[in-house]
């Protein structure tokens, strides 16, 4: 039997009961809450932005807002009811991905579409519902996207606040061993805000443990454990598990409200993404590839050209007020420039907005971590809300970044890395980016190296202008969310 550590798996008191058992209907009201505020809002507000900007043709005469309560309450029924069958209303996590943004998406643009057909069919003509202005509905349908967005990150903040306060957070229990366990372990407690608490770990035909390691019981009394320590999830973590131990783990799921998810081994991963291929005729299959090659290169640069040139010029005056802020907040200068190594190994110097004290490297350089009492007052919301990498648009727009790509390092860690980590050079093989899929996923800071070399390697051979719009999105979701504690 393994001893336990406070640090390696944590166990939550058990919060009330009833906030136990009606947490869930809470946070599905709240949501319901926030999407009707959100529809209601971004009507009203595109009422009012066709009186001010009468596109593509002046107004004529408008009716009152109350004509328009019908189609209002027929556009909010239809949007709520497209988010209930995209499954938006059946959710424990607070972390929002690419997938989330398009759910919305879309959810708002099928709302929207019915809305206007039901109108079109059952409101009589003379009715002034039924003859509402069209760009009023575009003005309605792109703001009730973005009140939206901004109405669940708020949401998921508070959601995410009752979590770390122990309500809501999901009591999940590991079946494996070996380095998958660990793996799973270690990516949970460096991540606070997924919102788990792993309550132990069951064994599994006498496979080894992870250091330290909870040990819960055995599979035969998984069924008991699960009843006895009121279990929402179950993840499956075998090393070499085939689908015979899999059905085995599932049996002894036996209650209906366990999610269990299972851990991928790395062919599983691997296989996912199988090409075929041919060498003078003979049939071959692709299990890695360079994925950004070619025009598709041009294409990402010309993507990162717009983007970047975009970018500072619409934020530019945001830009400008951050650079006084910091000015005003401690002394020293607005921008810091730091050496990194980017593409091929080539050193080139990062922009940054400087978010620490002038003398914070007096003593050499070092790792961020949270709460680092180098950081300024300002610095700390500049990290929290990544407003401190807006400078590395400038790096981009000369060549020397991406928009999305694996974070450039310091020159004096890429050599410490290359030597212990199999493969750590091979994510130089394309540009450093603003965000990536590392950071997306939660690995930010002081977090695993090998971890992250894995999702720079999959992003480098994996790559798609979908991929690239995903990243991007998950970033800005986040920022929005509150979840990102931006440490590169």
């Amino acid at each position: 039997m393994h001893g336990t550590t406070t640090t390696t798996l944590l166990k939550a008191e058990s919060p009330p009961r009833f906030l136990r058992q009606h947490y869930q209907t809470i946070i599905t009201l709240s949501l319901l809450l926030v999407d009707a505020l959100g529809i209601v809002g971004g009507f009203y507000l595109a009422y009012r932005l066709r009186l001010v900007i009468p596109l593509p043709e002046p107004a004529r005469s408008v009716p009152d807002f109350g004509q328009f309560l019908p189609l209002l309450i027929i556009q909010l029924l239809a949007i709520i009811c497209a988010f209930f069958f995209g499954k938006m209303y059946h959710r424990r996590r607070t972390r929002y991905s690419g997938d989330d943004l398009v759910a919305i998406f879309s959810g708002v643009s099928i709302g929207t579409l019915i809305s206007i057909a039901v109108v079109t069919l059952l409101l009589r003509g003379d009715s002034p519902a039924a003859d509402f202005p069209r760009v009023m509905v575009v003005y309605a349908w792109l703001l009730t996207i973005g009140l939206v967005i901004i109405g669940r990150g708020l949401q998921a903040r508070v959601q995410r606040a009752l979590q770390m306060r122990g309500i809501g957070r999901t009591r999940v229990v590991i079946v494996g061993a070996g380095e998958p366990a660990s793996t799973v372990i270690q990516r949970i407690t460096h991540n606070p805000r997924l919102g788990y608490d792993i309550l132990g770990l069951v064994t599994y035909d006498h496979q080894p443990l992870p250091p330290g390691a909870r040990v819960l019981g055995s599979l035969d009394e998984l069924s008991r454990l699960v009843a006895r320590e009121a279990v929402d999830e179950v993840i499956i973590a075998l090393p070499n598990a085939n689908s015979q131990d899999l059905l085995t783990v599932i049996a002894h799921c036996d209650r209906s409200t366990i999610s269990i998810k299972v851990l991928p081994d790395q062919f599983q991963i691997m296989a996912g993404q199988l090409s075929v291929g041919e060498l003078s005729g003979l049939p071959l299959l692709n299990l890695r590839d360079v994925a950004l090659r070619g025009w598709k290169l041009t294409l990402k640069r010309a993507i990162d050209l717009i983007g970047s040139a975009t970018g500072l010029v619409l934020l530019s005056p945001l830009m400008f007020l951050i650079a006084i802020l910091i000015k005003l907040d401690s002394p020293g200068p607005a921008l810091y420039t730091q050496e990194r190594m980017g593409l091929d190994g080539k050193r080139f110097y990062l922009f940054k907005f400087r978010t620490m004290r002038a003398d914070a490297e007096a003593q050499g350089p070092g790792w961020t971590r949270p709460d680092d009492p180098r950081r300024t007052r300002l610095g700390a919301f500049l990290r929290r809300t990544n407003l401190d990498e807006l400078p590395q648009l400038i790096n981009v727009l000369l060549g020397d970044m991406s928009l999305v790509g694996p974070r450039p390092e310091r020159p004096v860690y890429v050599e410490e890395f290359r030597k212990r980590i199999p493969r750590y050079m091979e994510r130089h093989r394309e540009k450093a980016g603003i965000t990536g899929w590392a950071q997306v996923n939660g690995l930010r800071g002081d977090t695993s190296i090998e971890e992250r070399t894995k999702y720079d390697l999959w992003y480098i051979e994996n790559w798609s202008v979908w991929l690239d719009i995903k990243i991007i999105l998950m970033t800005i979701w986040q920022t929005i969310a509150g979840d990102s504690e931006n440490a590169y």
